[in-house]
Protein backbone atom coordinates (compact mmCIF):
# COMPACT_ATOMS: atom_id res chain seq x y z
CA UNK A 1 0.00 0.00 0.00
CA UNK A 2 1.49 3.47 -0.83
CA UNK A 3 1.64 5.93 1.93
CA UNK A 4 0.86 9.34 0.80
CA UNK A 5 -0.34 11.21 3.59
CA UNK A 6 3.70 11.57 5.05
CA UNK A 7 4.28 14.16 2.98
CA UNK A 8 1.57 16.59 3.21
CA UNK A 9 1.51 19.31 4.90
CA UNK A 10 -1.46 18.61 7.36
CA UNK A 11 -0.20 17.26 10.86
CA UNK A 12 -3.83 15.69 10.78
CA UNK A 13 -3.32 13.94 7.94
CA UNK A 14 -0.03 12.96 9.00
CA UNK A 15 -1.11 11.34 12.21
CA UNK A 16 -2.91 8.92 9.43
CA UNK A 17 -0.44 8.14 7.39
CA UNK A 18 0.52 4.83 9.05
CA UNK A 19 -3.30 3.44 8.92
CA UNK A 20 -4.13 0.58 7.26
CA UNK A 21 -6.52 2.20 5.19
CA UNK A 22 -5.18 3.30 1.72
CA UNK A 23 -5.97 7.09 2.23
CA UNK A 24 -5.25 9.63 -0.17
CA UNK A 25 -5.46 13.15 0.20
CA UNK A 26 -7.86 16.02 -1.01
CA UNK A 27 -7.35 16.05 -5.04
CA UNK A 28 -8.04 15.26 -7.98
CA UNK A 29 -6.26 11.74 -7.42
CA UNK A 30 -8.67 10.27 -5.56
CA UNK A 31 -11.61 11.38 -7.96
CA UNK A 32 -9.93 9.93 -10.78
CA UNK A 33 -9.09 6.43 -8.87
CA UNK A 34 -12.89 6.07 -8.18
CA UNK A 35 -14.25 6.97 -11.17
CA UNK A 36 -11.20 4.25 -12.70
CA UNK A 37 -13.10 1.42 -10.06
CA UNK A 38 -16.66 2.62 -10.39
CA UNK A 39 -16.81 2.69 -6.42
CA UNK A 40 -17.92 5.82 -3.71
CA UNK A 41 -15.68 8.02 -1.92
CA UNK A 42 -15.43 8.05 1.18
CA UNK A 43 -14.69 11.49 2.42
CA UNK A 44 -13.59 11.57 6.38
CA UNK A 45 -12.95 15.22 7.86
CA UNK A 46 -11.44 16.13 10.79
CA UNK A 47 -7.95 18.28 12.12
CA UNK A 48 -5.71 17.36 14.26
CA UNK A 49 -6.63 18.30 17.88
CA UNK A 50 -9.96 16.83 17.48
CA UNK A 51 -10.78 14.44 20.64
CA UNK A 52 -13.72 12.18 18.64
CA UNK A 53 -11.21 11.97 15.21
CA UNK A 54 -8.63 10.22 17.53
CA UNK A 55 -11.52 8.68 19.23
CA UNK A 56 -12.78 7.08 15.43
CA UNK A 57 -8.60 6.65 13.85
CA UNK A 58 -7.74 4.25 17.15
CA UNK A 59 -11.62 2.37 16.82
CA UNK A 60 -12.02 2.39 13.64
CA UNK A 61 -9.09 3.45 10.94
CA UNK A 62 -6.37 1.48 13.06
CA UNK A 63 -8.10 -1.90 12.85
CA UNK A 64 -6.96 -4.41 10.01
CA UNK A 65 -10.58 -5.49 9.34
CA UNK A 66 -12.42 -2.13 9.22
CA UNK A 67 -9.53 -1.08 6.96
CA UNK A 68 -10.04 -3.86 4.83
CA UNK A 69 -13.50 -3.15 4.00
CA UNK A 70 -13.09 0.73 3.08
CA UNK A 71 -10.06 -0.69 0.94
CA UNK A 72 -12.08 -3.30 -0.96
CA UNK A 73 -15.27 -1.03 -1.60
CA UNK A 74 -14.60 2.51 -1.61
CA UNK A 75 -11.92 5.31 -2.35
CA UNK A 76 -10.73 6.65 0.97
CA UNK A 77 -10.19 10.54 1.08
CA UNK A 78 -8.66 11.76 4.41
CA UNK A 79 -9.46 15.87 4.94
CA UNK A 80 -8.01 18.45 7.27
CA UNK A 81 -10.50 20.79 8.02
CA UNK A 82 -8.22 23.35 8.71
CA UNK A 83 -6.38 23.42 5.67
CA UNK A 84 -9.46 23.05 3.23
CA UNK A 85 -12.54 24.90 4.91
CA UNK A 86 -14.37 25.24 1.40
CA UNK A 87 -14.36 21.70 1.50
CA UNK A 88 -15.43 20.98 4.82
CA UNK A 89 -18.18 23.25 3.79
CA UNK A 90 -19.04 21.82 1.21
CA UNK A 91 -19.97 18.73 2.66
CA UNK A 92 -20.89 19.55 6.43
CA UNK A 93 -23.75 21.45 4.23
CA UNK A 94 -24.78 18.49 2.49
CA UNK A 95 -24.43 16.02 5.65
CA UNK A 96 -26.76 18.43 6.88
CA UNK A 97 -29.83 16.65 4.80
CA UNK A 98 -28.92 13.50 6.74
CA UNK A 99 -27.51 14.27 10.39
CA UNK A 100 -28.94 17.42 12.42
CA UNK A 101 -25.74 16.17 14.82
CA UNK A 102 -23.49 17.76 12.63
CA UNK A 103 -19.62 18.03 13.41
CA UNK A 104 -16.06 16.42 13.64
CA UNK A 105 -15.04 13.81 11.93
CA UNK A 106 -17.43 14.02 9.47
CA UNK A 107 -17.64 11.12 7.78
CA UNK A 108 -19.55 11.07 3.84
CA UNK A 109 -20.04 9.05 1.05
CA UNK A 110 -20.32 10.50 -2.41
CA UNK A 111 -20.34 9.71 -5.88
CA UNK A 112 -17.39 9.19 -7.74
CA UNK A 113 -17.94 12.70 -8.93
CA UNK A 114 -18.37 13.86 -5.63
CA UNK A 115 -21.72 14.43 -4.75
CA UNK A 116 -23.28 13.45 -1.00
CA UNK A 117 -25.57 10.64 -1.21
CA UNK A 118 -25.20 9.36 2.88
CA UNK A 119 -23.22 11.09 5.93
CA UNK A 120 -22.83 11.43 9.16
CA UNK A 121 -20.38 12.04 12.08
CA UNK A 122 -18.48 9.68 14.04
CA UNK A 123 -19.70 6.20 14.20
CA UNK A 124 -18.39 3.78 16.74
CA UNK A 125 -16.67 0.23 16.02
CA UNK A 126 -19.75 -1.59 16.95
CA UNK A 127 -23.23 -0.51 17.34
CA UNK A 128 -23.86 0.83 21.14
CA UNK A 129 -26.20 3.41 22.48
CA UNK A 130 -28.64 3.77 19.26
CA UNK A 131 -25.94 4.29 17.50
CA UNK A 132 -24.55 1.47 14.11
CA UNK A 133 -21.67 0.12 13.92
CA UNK A 134 -19.34 1.41 11.77
CA UNK A 135 -18.88 -1.66 10.06
CA UNK A 136 -22.09 -1.79 9.26
CA UNK A 137 -22.42 1.80 7.67
CA UNK A 138 -20.01 0.92 5.27
CA UNK A 139 -21.62 -2.39 4.42
CA UNK A 140 -25.12 -0.68 4.51
CA UNK A 141 -23.70 2.09 2.09
CA UNK A 142 -21.65 -0.50 -0.41
CA UNK A 143 -24.82 -2.61 -0.56
CA UNK A 144 -26.97 0.62 -1.49
CA UNK A 145 -24.21 1.55 -4.28
CA UNK A 146 -24.55 -1.74 -5.89
CA UNK A 147 -27.78 -2.37 -5.39
CA UNK A 148 -30.01 0.27 -5.58
CA UNK A 149 -27.54 2.80 -7.30
CA UNK A 150 -29.97 4.97 -9.27
CA UNK A 151 -31.65 5.72 -5.51
CA UNK A 152 -28.55 6.81 -4.44
CA UNK A 153 -27.88 9.07 -7.57
CA UNK A 154 -30.87 10.80 -7.55
CA UNK A 155 -30.73 11.35 -3.65
CA UNK A 156 -27.18 13.05 -4.09
CA UNK A 157 -28.39 15.21 -7.30
CA UNK A 158 -31.60 16.33 -5.07
CA UNK A 159 -29.12 17.40 -1.88
CA UNK A 160 -27.09 19.37 -4.69
CA UNK A 161 -30.23 21.15 -6.23
CA UNK A 162 -31.24 21.83 -2.40
CA UNK A 163 -27.94 23.49 -2.17
CA UNK A 164 -28.07 25.91 -5.16
CA UNK A 165 -31.42 26.70 -4.43
CA UNK A 166 -30.21 28.10 -0.60
CA UNK A 167 -27.91 29.93 -2.15
CA UNK A 168 -29.84 32.20 -3.89
CA UNK A 169 -29.80 35.77 -2.28
CA UNK A 170 -31.34 38.65 -2.37
CA UNK A 171 -30.71 42.59 -1.25
CA UNK A 172 -32.39 44.30 1.41
CA UNK A 173 -32.26 47.67 2.94
CA UNK A 174 -29.30 48.15 5.46
CA UNK A 175 -30.05 47.48 9.01
CA UNK A 176 -31.38 50.63 11.23
CA UNK A 177 -30.19 51.24 14.36
CA UNK A 178 -33.57 49.86 15.36
CA UNK A 179 -33.19 46.80 13.65
CA UNK A 180 -29.75 46.03 15.14
CA UNK A 181 -30.96 46.74 18.90
CA UNK A 182 -34.03 44.46 17.92
CA UNK A 183 -31.35 41.60 17.22
CA UNK A 184 -29.17 42.43 20.08
CA UNK A 185 -32.20 41.56 21.93
CA UNK A 186 -33.31 38.49 20.24
CA UNK A 187 -29.92 37.53 20.98
CA UNK A 188 -30.05 38.31 24.79
CA UNK A 189 -32.98 36.05 25.06
CA UNK A 190 -31.37 33.42 25.11
CA UNK A 191 -28.73 34.14 28.06
CA UNK A 192 -28.18 31.74 30.75
CA UNK A 193 -28.88 34.24 33.64
CA UNK A 194 -27.28 31.80 35.93
CA UNK A 195 -23.72 30.95 34.42
CA UNK A 196 -23.58 33.33 31.87
CA UNK A 197 -23.05 32.93 27.92
CA UNK A 198 -25.94 31.62 25.93
CA UNK A 199 -28.04 28.57 25.51
CA UNK A 200 -27.10 25.79 27.58
CA UNK A 201 -24.53 22.58 26.94
CA UNK A 202 -22.51 22.40 25.14
CA UNK A 203 -21.65 25.87 25.84
CA UNK A 204 -19.42 28.26 23.43
CA UNK A 205 -17.71 31.10 23.90
CA UNK A 206 -19.72 32.55 20.63
CA UNK A 207 -17.02 35.49 19.92
CA UNK A 208 -18.61 36.47 17.15
CA UNK A 209 -21.53 37.67 18.74
CA UNK A 210 -20.40 38.85 21.71
CA UNK A 211 -18.34 41.52 19.58
CA UNK A 212 -21.85 42.41 18.04
CA UNK A 213 -23.11 42.89 21.72
CA UNK A 214 -20.27 45.07 22.57
CA UNK A 215 -20.58 48.18 19.51
CA UNK A 216 -21.21 51.24 20.59
CA UNK A 217 -24.33 51.40 19.10
CA UNK A 218 -25.50 48.70 20.93
CA UNK A 219 -24.02 49.82 24.20
CA UNK A 220 -25.79 53.39 24.12
CA UNK A 221 -29.06 51.89 22.74
CA UNK A 222 -29.59 48.52 24.57
CA UNK A 223 -27.03 48.64 27.51
CA UNK A 224 -28.78 45.76 29.11
CA UNK A 225 -28.07 43.53 25.92
CA UNK A 226 -24.71 44.57 26.02
CA UNK A 227 -23.92 43.91 29.15
CA UNK A 228 -24.96 40.51 28.19
CA UNK A 229 -21.14 39.99 26.41
CA UNK A 230 -19.54 41.60 29.59
CA UNK A 231 -21.45 39.14 31.90
CA UNK A 232 -20.25 36.16 29.31
CA UNK A 233 -16.61 37.08 29.46
CA UNK A 234 -17.03 37.58 33.10
CA UNK A 235 -18.40 33.84 33.79
CA UNK A 236 -16.18 32.06 31.08
CA UNK A 237 -12.91 34.02 32.73
CA UNK A 238 -13.70 32.74 36.39
CA UNK A 239 -14.87 29.04 35.01
CA UNK A 240 -12.85 25.99 33.90
CA UNK A 241 -12.92 26.90 29.96
CA UNK A 242 -10.03 29.49 31.05
CA UNK A 243 -6.48 27.41 31.69
CA UNK A 244 -4.50 28.74 34.73
CA UNK A 245 -1.98 30.08 32.14
CA UNK A 246 -4.70 33.15 30.84
CA UNK A 247 -5.96 30.98 27.04
CA UNK A 248 -9.64 29.54 26.80
CA UNK A 249 -10.41 26.03 25.56
CA UNK A 250 -12.61 25.37 22.74
CA UNK A 251 -16.25 25.09 24.87
CA UNK A 252 -17.69 23.48 27.82
CA UNK A 253 -19.49 20.67 27.97
CA UNK A 254 -21.72 21.26 30.87
CA UNK A 255 -23.94 24.45 31.28
CA UNK A 256 -22.23 26.15 34.20
CA UNK A 257 -18.63 26.13 31.69
CA UNK A 258 -17.23 23.09 33.43
CA UNK A 259 -15.66 19.72 32.09
CA UNK A 260 -14.03 21.58 29.06
CA UNK A 261 -13.28 20.25 25.60
CA UNK A 262 -9.73 20.82 26.12
CA UNK A 263 -8.50 21.93 22.75
CA UNK A 264 -7.61 25.34 22.65
CA UNK A 265 -7.89 27.42 19.40
CA UNK A 266 -5.79 30.40 17.87
CA UNK A 267 -8.86 31.88 16.66
CA UNK A 268 -11.45 31.51 19.32
CA UNK A 269 -8.30 33.14 21.85
CA UNK A 270 -8.14 35.82 18.98
CA UNK A 271 -11.40 37.19 18.95
CA UNK A 272 -11.93 36.59 22.89
CA UNK A 273 -8.63 39.25 23.41
CA UNK A 274 -10.69 41.24 21.47
CA UNK A 275 -13.50 41.15 23.79
CA UNK A 276 -11.47 41.51 26.69
CA UNK A 277 -9.94 44.56 25.53
CA UNK A 278 -13.57 46.06 25.14
CA UNK A 279 -15.03 45.08 28.23
CA UNK A 280 -11.96 46.19 29.66
CA UNK A 281 -10.83 43.53 31.31
CA UNK A 282 -6.87 43.98 31.18
CA UNK A 283 -6.32 41.17 32.98
CA UNK A 284 -8.31 38.42 31.33
CA UNK A 285 -6.71 40.58 28.31
CA UNK A 286 -2.90 39.89 29.17
CA UNK A 287 -3.50 36.52 29.88
CA UNK A 288 -5.02 35.44 26.53
CA UNK A 289 -2.24 37.75 24.83
CA UNK A 290 0.49 35.54 27.16
CA UNK A 291 -1.23 32.21 25.84
CA UNK A 292 -0.54 32.98 22.39
CA UNK A 293 2.86 34.36 22.72
CA UNK A 294 3.97 31.24 25.08
CA UNK A 295 2.47 28.42 23.47
CA UNK A 296 0.89 29.46 20.19
CA UNK A 297 3.52 31.47 18.63
CA UNK A 298 6.57 29.99 16.53
CA UNK A 299 9.88 30.64 16.02
CA UNK A 300 10.74 33.34 13.64
CA UNK A 301 6.48 34.49 14.23
CA UNK A 302 3.34 33.42 12.65
CA UNK A 303 0.96 31.50 15.27
CA UNK A 304 -0.03 27.94 15.36
CA UNK A 305 -3.09 26.78 14.61
CA UNK A 306 -4.15 25.14 18.40
CA UNK A 307 -3.35 22.90 20.99
CA UNK A 308 -4.62 19.33 21.12
CA UNK A 309 -7.15 17.94 23.83
CA UNK A 310 -5.14 14.68 24.61
CA UNK A 311 -2.07 14.56 26.39
CA UNK A 312 0.24 11.72 27.68
CA UNK A 313 -0.32 10.92 30.92
CA UNK A 314 1.60 7.69 32.27
CA UNK A 315 1.77 6.47 28.92
CA UNK A 316 -2.12 6.78 28.62
CA UNK A 317 -3.21 9.32 25.84
CA UNK A 318 -6.28 10.90 28.02
CA UNK A 319 -8.28 14.08 27.06
CA UNK A 320 -7.45 16.78 29.39
CA UNK A 321 -5.13 14.68 31.79
CA UNK A 322 -2.25 17.82 31.35
CA UNK A 323 -4.65 20.90 32.33
CA UNK A 324 -6.34 18.52 34.95
CA UNK A 325 -2.68 17.48 36.47
CA UNK A 326 -2.47 18.70 39.90
CA UNK A 327 1.28 19.67 38.99
CA UNK A 328 2.18 19.79 35.26
CA UNK A 329 6.39 19.45 36.37
CA UNK A 330 7.25 16.82 34.07
CA UNK A 331 4.42 16.09 31.65
CA UNK A 332 4.57 16.41 28.20
CA UNK A 333 2.73 19.38 27.18
CA UNK A 334 -0.48 18.64 24.94
CA UNK A 335 1.04 18.68 21.27
CA UNK A 336 0.30 21.84 18.79
CA UNK A 337 -0.86 22.32 15.43
CA UNK A 338 2.09 23.61 13.37
CA UNK A 339 -0.15 24.92 10.64
CA UNK A 340 -0.01 28.61 10.30
CA UNK A 341 -3.32 29.27 8.77
CA UNK A 342 -3.69 32.96 6.73
CA UNK A 343 -6.64 34.37 8.40
CA UNK A 344 -6.43 33.22 11.67
CA UNK A 345 -3.35 34.53 12.00
CA UNK A 346 -5.05 37.70 10.45
CA UNK A 347 -7.11 37.25 13.57
CA UNK A 348 -4.47 37.05 16.32
CA UNK A 349 -2.00 39.69 14.76
CA UNK A 350 -5.04 42.93 14.39
CA UNK A 351 -6.26 41.46 18.20
CA UNK A 352 -2.51 41.66 19.69
CA UNK A 353 -1.64 45.05 17.55
CA UNK A 354 -4.71 46.70 19.01
CA UNK A 355 -4.13 45.48 23.00
CA UNK A 356 -0.38 46.76 22.13
CA UNK A 357 -1.81 49.99 21.96
CA UNK A 358 -4.22 49.63 24.68
CA UNK A 359 -2.36 48.46 26.85
CA UNK A 360 0.74 50.03 26.00
CA UNK A 361 2.84 46.81 24.99
CA UNK A 362 5.43 47.27 22.43
CA UNK A 363 6.25 43.52 22.74
CA UNK A 364 2.94 42.71 21.78
CA UNK A 365 2.70 45.17 18.54
CA UNK A 366 6.07 44.01 17.78
CA UNK A 367 4.87 39.97 17.72
CA UNK A 368 1.71 41.15 15.68
CA UNK A 369 4.30 42.90 13.20
CA UNK A 370 6.27 39.68 12.91
CA UNK A 371 3.64 37.08 12.57
CA UNK A 372 2.47 39.71 9.39
CA UNK A 373 5.75 39.90 8.50
CA UNK A 374 5.60 35.64 8.48
CA UNK A 375 2.48 35.13 6.87
CA UNK A 376 3.61 37.41 3.34
CA UNK A 377 6.62 36.26 3.31
CA UNK A 378 5.70 32.04 3.74
CA UNK A 379 2.00 31.70 3.13
CA UNK A 380 2.62 32.52 -0.58
CA UNK A 381 2.77 30.37 -4.05
CA UNK A 382 3.83 32.60 -7.01
CA UNK A 383 3.37 35.72 -4.97
CA UNK A 384 -0.27 34.25 -4.38
CA UNK A 385 -1.28 34.02 -0.52
CA UNK A 386 -2.52 30.10 0.25
CA UNK A 387 -4.27 29.03 3.05
CA UNK A 388 -1.84 27.58 5.41
CA UNK A 389 1.65 27.12 5.57
CA UNK A 390 3.50 24.03 7.57
CA UNK A 391 7.13 23.92 8.93
CA UNK A 392 8.07 27.11 6.10
CA UNK A 393 6.23 25.23 3.29
CA UNK A 394 3.56 26.69 1.93
CA UNK A 395 0.65 24.23 1.19
CA UNK A 396 -1.11 24.27 -2.25
CA UNK A 397 -4.55 25.03 -0.92
CA UNK A 398 -6.41 28.07 -1.51
CA UNK A 399 -7.30 31.19 0.45
CA UNK A 400 -10.40 31.88 1.28
CA UNK A 401 -11.55 35.18 0.65
CA UNK A 402 -12.03 35.51 4.96
CA UNK A 403 -8.45 34.09 4.71
CA UNK A 404 -7.44 37.71 2.73
CA UNK A 405 -10.02 39.52 4.65
CA UNK A 406 -9.19 38.71 8.24
CA UNK A 407 -5.55 38.72 6.98
CA UNK A 408 -5.67 42.44 5.61
CA UNK A 409 -7.62 43.56 7.92
CA UNK A 410 -4.83 42.59 10.78
CA UNK A 411 -2.31 44.18 8.57
CA UNK A 412 -4.43 47.57 9.14
CA UNK A 413 -4.32 47.38 12.54
CA UNK A 414 -0.34 46.60 12.55
CA UNK A 415 -0.37 49.81 10.43
CA UNK A 416 -2.45 51.93 12.94
CA UNK A 417 -0.22 50.34 15.88
CA UNK A 418 3.26 51.19 14.49
CA UNK A 419 2.51 53.79 12.43
CA UNK A 420 4.05 52.76 9.48
CA UNK A 421 1.99 53.23 6.10
CA UNK A 422 3.72 50.26 4.45
CA UNK A 423 1.42 47.74 6.27
CA UNK A 424 -2.06 50.08 5.46
CA UNK A 425 -0.84 50.22 1.45
CA UNK A 426 -0.23 46.16 1.66
CA UNK A 427 -3.70 45.42 3.39
CA UNK A 428 -5.49 48.04 0.42
CA UNK A 429 -3.49 46.04 -2.06
CA UNK A 430 -4.86 42.51 -1.16
CA UNK A 431 -8.35 43.89 -0.21
CA UNK A 432 -8.38 45.67 -3.93
CA UNK A 433 -7.50 42.00 -5.31
CA UNK A 434 -10.27 40.66 -3.47
CA UNK A 435 -12.52 42.76 -4.52
CA UNK A 436 -11.70 42.86 -8.36
CA UNK A 437 -10.99 39.25 -8.24
CA UNK A 438 -12.53 37.16 -5.63
CA UNK A 439 -10.92 34.39 -3.92
CA UNK A 440 -10.05 31.28 -5.60
CA UNK A 441 -12.27 28.90 -5.85
CA UNK A 442 -10.77 24.87 -4.35
CA UNK A 443 -10.23 23.25 -7.93
CA UNK A 444 -11.13 19.86 -7.13
CA UNK A 445 -14.79 21.62 -5.80
CA UNK A 446 -14.66 23.23 -9.04
CA UNK A 447 -13.84 20.95 -11.68
CA UNK A 448 -16.57 18.56 -9.97
CA UNK A 449 -19.38 20.80 -10.28
CA UNK A 450 -19.58 20.57 -6.16
CA UNK A 451 -21.67 23.07 -4.89
CA UNK A 452 -19.72 25.22 -2.16
CA UNK A 453 -21.38 25.59 1.28
CA UNK A 454 -24.48 27.99 0.49
CA UNK A 455 -24.33 29.62 4.32
CA UNK A 456 -22.29 32.83 5.01
CA UNK A 457 -22.99 32.31 9.07
CA UNK A 458 -20.67 33.05 11.34
CA UNK A 459 -18.75 29.48 12.90
CA UNK A 460 -15.64 30.15 14.82
CA UNK A 461 -14.63 33.09 13.25
CA UNK A 462 -16.75 35.49 10.55
CA UNK A 463 -18.24 34.30 7.45
CA UNK A 464 -16.35 35.02 3.88
CA UNK A 465 -19.37 37.64 3.74
CA UNK A 466 -19.16 39.50 7.35
CA UNK A 467 -14.70 39.78 6.72
CA UNK A 468 -14.74 41.42 3.71
CA UNK A 469 -17.67 43.52 4.68
CA UNK A 470 -15.62 44.33 8.07
CA UNK A 471 -11.99 44.95 6.28
CA UNK A 472 -14.09 47.02 3.75
CA UNK A 473 -15.33 49.29 6.41
CA UNK A 474 -11.76 49.26 8.20
CA UNK A 475 -10.49 51.00 4.85
CA UNK A 476 -13.10 53.86 4.48
CA UNK A 477 -12.64 54.41 8.31
CA UNK A 478 -9.11 55.25 7.00
CA UNK A 479 -9.80 57.49 4.17
CA UNK A 480 -8.74 54.86 1.12
CA UNK A 481 -12.32 56.02 -0.54
CA UNK A 482 -16.01 55.62 -0.24
CA UNK A 483 -15.98 52.76 -2.76
CA UNK A 484 -15.15 51.03 0.14
CA UNK A 485 -17.73 51.46 2.23
CA UNK A 486 -19.48 50.89 -0.73
CA UNK A 487 -18.48 47.39 -0.57
CA UNK A 488 -19.22 46.70 2.89
CA UNK A 489 -23.20 47.93 2.24
CA UNK A 490 -23.15 45.65 -0.58
CA UNK A 491 -22.26 42.74 1.11
CA UNK A 492 -24.37 44.07 4.68
CA UNK A 493 -27.42 44.31 1.54
CA UNK A 494 -27.08 40.47 0.64
CA UNK A 495 -27.36 39.16 3.62
CA UNK A 496 -28.72 41.52 6.20
CA UNK A 497 -32.12 40.02 5.90
CA UNK A 498 -31.21 36.57 7.40
CA UNK A 499 -29.10 38.34 9.86
CA UNK A 500 -31.90 39.97 11.26
CA UNK A 501 -33.78 37.02 10.86
CA UNK A 502 -31.10 34.79 12.65
CA UNK A 503 -28.85 37.33 14.76
CA UNK A 504 -27.07 34.64 16.69
CA UNK A 505 -24.91 33.08 13.35
CA UNK A 506 -24.44 36.91 11.99
CA UNK A 507 -22.83 38.72 14.65
CA UNK A 508 -19.95 39.99 12.65
CA UNK A 509 -21.96 40.91 9.85
CA UNK A 510 -24.38 42.87 12.41
CA UNK A 511 -21.35 44.27 13.72
CA UNK A 512 -20.28 45.94 10.63
CA UNK A 513 -23.99 46.85 10.01
CA UNK A 514 -23.87 48.79 12.66
CA UNK A 515 -20.61 50.44 11.83
CA UNK A 516 -22.52 51.41 8.72
CA UNK A 517 -25.59 53.01 11.18
CA UNK A 518 -23.63 55.32 12.85
CA UNK A 519 -20.89 57.73 12.00
CA UNK A 520 -17.28 56.65 12.68
CA UNK A 521 -15.36 58.13 15.36
CA UNK A 522 -11.64 58.45 13.93
CA UNK A 523 -8.78 60.03 16.56
CA UNK A 524 -5.00 61.22 14.95
CA UNK A 525 -2.96 61.97 17.04
CA UNK A 526 0.32 63.61 15.45
CA UNK A 527 2.85 63.49 17.90
CA UNK A 528 6.81 63.80 18.31
CA UNK A 529 7.03 61.25 21.00
CA UNK A 530 5.20 58.28 20.72
CA UNK A 531 5.16 57.52 24.33
CA UNK A 532 4.37 61.20 25.81
CA UNK A 533 1.83 62.40 27.45
CA UNK A 534 -0.32 63.53 24.57
CA UNK A 535 -0.01 59.97 22.73
CA UNK A 536 -1.28 58.29 26.22
CA UNK A 537 -4.52 60.32 26.29
CA UNK A 538 -5.16 59.40 23.17
CA UNK A 539 -4.83 55.54 23.50
CA UNK A 540 -8.16 55.88 26.11
CA UNK A 541 -10.33 57.05 23.82
CA UNK A 542 -13.85 54.99 22.82
CA UNK A 543 -12.92 55.50 19.00
CA UNK A 544 -13.39 53.30 15.86
CA UNK A 545 -9.74 54.13 14.70
CA UNK A 546 -7.29 55.09 17.13
CA UNK A 547 -3.64 56.51 14.76
CA UNK A 548 -0.85 57.59 16.94
CA UNK A 549 1.90 58.56 14.20
CA UNK A 550 4.85 61.39 13.73
CA UNK A 551 4.47 64.05 11.22
CA UNK A 552 6.91 61.85 8.90
CA UNK A 553 4.56 59.08 9.53
CA UNK A 554 1.36 61.45 8.85
CA UNK A 555 2.48 62.30 5.67
CA UNK A 556 3.35 58.92 4.12
CA UNK A 557 -0.36 57.90 5.22
CA UNK A 558 -1.60 60.49 3.32
CA UNK A 559 0.69 60.35 0.10
CA UNK A 560 -0.42 56.62 0.44
CA UNK A 561 -4.00 57.64 -0.70
CA UNK A 562 -5.57 57.17 3.10
CA UNK A 563 -7.36 60.74 3.59
CA UNK A 564 -7.84 60.72 7.32
CA UNK A 565 -4.31 61.65 7.46
CA UNK A 566 -4.07 64.49 5.13
CA UNK A 567 -3.05 67.53 6.23
CA UNK A 568 -2.26 66.50 9.17
CA UNK A 569 1.25 66.52 9.67
CA UNK A 570 2.77 70.32 10.12
CA UNK A 571 0.00 71.11 13.11
CA UNK A 572 2.41 70.47 16.01
CA UNK A 573 1.74 67.77 18.44
CA UNK A 574 -2.05 67.74 17.77
CA UNK A 575 -4.94 65.44 18.35
CA UNK A 576 -7.71 65.60 15.43
CA UNK A 577 -10.69 64.17 16.79
CA UNK A 578 -13.02 63.40 13.66
CA UNK A 579 -17.06 62.12 13.45
CA UNK A 580 -17.17 60.80 10.02
CA UNK A 581 -14.49 62.82 8.52
CA UNK A 582 -15.52 66.16 10.54
CA UNK A 583 -12.75 66.64 12.82
CA UNK A 584 -13.17 69.50 15.65
CA UNK A 585 -10.20 71.74 15.90
CA UNK A 586 -6.98 70.10 17.00
CA UNK A 587 -6.33 69.98 20.62
CA UNK A 588 -2.22 69.66 22.15
CA UNK A 589 -3.40 69.41 25.77
CA UNK A 590 -3.61 66.03 26.82
CA UNK A 591 -6.28 67.44 29.22
CA UNK A 592 -8.80 68.31 26.69
CA UNK A 593 -8.68 64.89 24.71
CA UNK A 594 -12.02 63.55 25.31
CA UNK A 595 -12.54 59.78 26.14
CA UNK A 596 -15.82 59.12 25.82
CA UNK A 597 -18.18 58.74 22.86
Amino acid sequence: MSNRLAETLSPYLRAHADNPVDWYPWGPEAFAEAQRRDVPLLISIGYSTCHWCHVMARESFASPETAALINENFVAVKVDREEHPSVDGAYMAAASAFTQNLGWPLTVFATPTGRTFHAGTYWPPVARGGMPGFGDVLAAVQDAWAQRREMAVEQADAVATALVQAGAVSTSDLPSEADLVAAAEKIVEREDALYGGFGGAPKFPVATTLDFLQHPVIRARAPEAAGAAERALTAMAASALRDRDGGFFRYATMRDWTVPHYERMLTDNAQLLNVALRAGSPVVARGVAGFLLTTLRRDGGGFHAAQDSESVVEGQRVEGGYYLADSRDGLEPPAVDGKVITGWNGLAIGALARAGVALDSHEWTDAAASAADYVLRVNRRDGVLVRSSLDGAASDAVATAADIALFADGLFAVALATGESSWAATARGLLDDLVEEGAAEDPVLAAHGVVAAPDQTDGDLPSNAAAIARVSLTAWWLGAGERYREVAEEHVRRHGASALRHPFGHGSLLAVAAGLAQAPRQLVAVVTDPRGALARAARTVDADIIAIVTPAQAQAFAEAGFELFAGRSSSGDAVFDCRGFVCRLPVGDPAEVIAER
